[in-house]
C-alpha cells in the first residue's frame, strides 16, 4: 500500500511539474506577445502621426538638430535663455497662420489637357507663385508637392491636419467636355453643409479677389463641394478653378507667367484679407420701424452680426416691443432725435437739447439703455446746420455724448431704389477702407429685403457695433 502511494504520488508530482512546465511557458509567451503588441501599436501610431510628405520631414529633421546644436553649442550658465528664446521663436511662429496651397494633380495624373498644357502644371506653377507672395505678407505655407510627383488627395488632407493648417486652398484647372470652347471663367467651390468651418467666406475672398486681380469672367461660387480636400479638411477650405484649358485663348492665358501672376496675387489677398479683416460699423437710422427694423433683426441674428440703431424717440415711443428686441439682442443703441423736424431741431443750441433729452428719456424709459452716442439728422454738417452745428457739437462733448458721421452709405432714401442699386452704392462708396462706417435706414423696405446679401457681399470685413472707444468717423467742420 505504502509502495503503491508512493508510486501514485510520484506519478502526480511528474505530471504536475510537467504542467507547471507548461504553464511557464504560456505566461512567458504572453508577456512577449504582449510587449510586441505595444511595440507594434506604438510604432503604428508613430507612423499615422507622422506626416506623409519626406521633404517637411527631412525639414523639421534638420531645424530639430539645428536647434539642439545651437542650444549644446551655447554656455553653460547662457543655456536657459537659450532654450526660453527658443520657446519664444516657435510661439511666435506657431502665431502666424499655416497655409496650405495645394496644386491638384501631379505625376503620372495629368488632370486636365489643353493644346499640349498639362493642368497639373499650370497648378503648380501658380502654387509656387502663391506661396511667394503668402511669404512676402508674412504667413507661413506649406505646399504638398513643389514638383511633379504624385500624392494622394488623401496624403494632402492628412498632411494638412496633422500640422493644423489654418486654411487650405486647391488650385486647379477646369474644361468643358462639350463642343463650345468659348466657356471660360473663374469659379470656386467650398463646402456648405459644414458650418464649424468658414468655408464660405473663404472661399468668398479668394473668389472676389482673383476676379478683381484678373478681370477673368466670374462664374459660380459654389456651396456644395463633394470633395475630398474640401470635405475631410479640418480647417477652413476651398478649390479655386482658376479657367478652362479648354478654351484655347484661356489657356494661353493661363500659360502666360504675367496672367498667372495675376491670378496668384488674387490667391494671396484672398486669403490675406481672411485673415486681416477690415472693420465694418453697421449703422441703422430713423428707427426703430413696425415691420422692416424686424425682419433686420432677423437677418442680423441668423448672420450673428451686431450693428448700431440710432433711434427717433417717437417711433420708440410707437414700437416699443421692437425698440426692446434691439437692446435685448446686444444692439447698440445711440440717439437720434425725438422728432425729425429739421427746422425745429436746428433752430438754436436749446432748441437741439431739447429734442435730444426728450428722446433720450424715452429711449432709457423703454429700453432701459442710457445711451452714449448720437447722430446728428442729416448728418453733424448740413444746409439746415451750418450756424449751429459748432455750437451744439461743443455742448454735447461737455456733457459726455459722442456723435459719429458715416463714410460710406447705401443710399437707400436717395430717389427709392430698388435692391441691386442699394448693393451697388454700398459698394462703390466703402472705396476699399480698413474702416468703414456704412450708413442704412430700417425703416426702408428694399434695405431690409437685402441686407442678407449686404453683409454676404462683404466677405473683407468684420462686422462690429459702433463703441465709445474707437476713433469717431466724422465730417469736417465749416471754418
Amino acid at each position: 500500500m505504502i509502495t503503491k502511494e508512493k508510486k501514485f504520488s510520484k506519478g502526480n508530482r511528474g505530471k504536475k511539474s510537467q504542467r507547471d512546465q507548461r504553464n511557464w511557458f504560456q505566461h512567458i509567451s504572453v508577456i512577449l506577445l504582449s510587449c510586441a503588441a505595444c511595440i507594434f501599436s506604438c510604432v503604428a501610431m508613430v507612423s499615422m502621426a507622422a506626416p506623409e510628405n519626406p521633404e517637411i520631414e527631412a525639414m523639421m529633421r534638420e531645424k530639430k538638430a539645428k536647434e539642439q546644436e545651437a542650444v549644446s553649442d551655447s554656455a553653460p550658465d547662457s543655456a536657459s535663455s537659450a532654450v526660453a528664446e527658443a520657446a519664444v521663436v516657435k510661439e511666435e511662429e506657431s502665431s502666424v497662420p499655416l497655409i496650405v496651397i495645394d496644386p491638384g494633380h501631379g505625376g503620372e495624373d495629368d488632370g486636365c489637357l489643353g493644346d499640349g498644357v498639362f493642368e497639373k502644371d499650370i497648378n503648380l506653377q501658380i502654387a509656387l507663385l502663391v506661396k511667394t507672395r503668402l511669404e512676402e505678407k508674412g504667413f507661413r505655407v506649406m505646399l504638398p508637392r513643389e514638383t511633379d510627383e504624385y500624392l494622394a488627395k488623401e496624403e494632402r488632407v492628412e498632411l494638412a491636419n496633422s500640422y493644423q493648417a489654418d486654411a487650405y486652398i486647391s488650385i486647379h484647372q477646369n474644361t468643358y467636355e462639350g463642343s463650345d470652347k468659348s466657356v471660360s471663367g473663374i469659379e470656386t467651390w467650398y463646402d456648405g453643409t459644414d458650418n464649424t468651418r468658414d468655408n464660405q467666406r473663404l472661399a468668398s475672398l479668394i473668389h472676389k479677389e482673383t476676379i478683381k486681380s484678373t478681370g477673368a469672367n466670374e462664374r459660380e461660387l459654389w456651396p456644395i463641394a463633394d470633395f475630398c480636400v474640401t470635405g475631410k479638411t479640418l480647417m477652413p477650405a476651398c478649390l479655386i478653378e482658376t479657367g478652362f484649358l479648354s478654351n484655347p485663348e484661356e489657356c494661353r492665358k493661363l500659360s502666360d507667367k504675367e496672367y498667372q501672376n495675376k491670378i496668384a496675387e488674387g490667391i494671396a489677398q484672398g486669403i490675406d484679407l481672411y485673415f486681416h479683416p477690415g472693420t465694418m460699423y453697421l449703422t441703422f437710422d430713423d428707427g426703430p420701424s413696425e415691420e422692416y427694423t424686424e425682419q433686420i433683426l432677423d437677418v442680423l441674428k441668423e448672420k450673428d452680426v451686431k450693428a448700431t440703431f440710432f433711434l427717433i424717440g417717437e417711433y420708440v415711443e410707437k414700437y416699443p416691443q421692437v425698440a426692446k428686441r434691439i437692446a435685448d439682442e446686444g444692439h447698440t443703441i445711440g440717439i437720434h432725435c425725438y422728432r425729425h423736424d429739421y427746422g425745429v431741431l436746428y433752430e438754436s443750441v436749446e432748441s437741439y437739447l431739447e429734442d435730444f433729452w426728450k428722446a433720450y428719456d424715452t429711449v432709457f424709459a423703454i429700453t432701459g439703455v442710457k445711451a452714449e452716442m448720437f447722430r446728428f439728422p442729416g448728418g453733424s454738417v448740413n444746409a439746415y446746420n451750418k450756424d449751429t452745428c459748432a455750437d451744439i457739437i461743443k455742448e454735447m462733448t461737455a456733457q459726455g455724448f459722442i456723435y459719429f458721421d458715416w463714410n460710406a452709405s447705401l443710399e437707400d432714401t436717395v430717389k427709392n431704389p430698388d435692391t441691386s442699386k442699394i448693393l451697388a452704392n454700398a459698394a462703390a462708396s466703402t472705396l476699399n477702407r480698413k474702416k468703414v462706417v456704412m450708413l442704412a435706414h430700417d425703416r426702408v423696405e428694399n434695405t431690409a429685403l437685402c441686407i442678407g446679401d449686404l453683409i454676404d457681399q462683404f466677405p473683407e470685413y468684420e462686422m462690429k457695433p459702433l463703441n465709445t472707444r474707437i476713433e469717431p468717423v466724422r465730417f469736417r467742420l465749416p471754418e
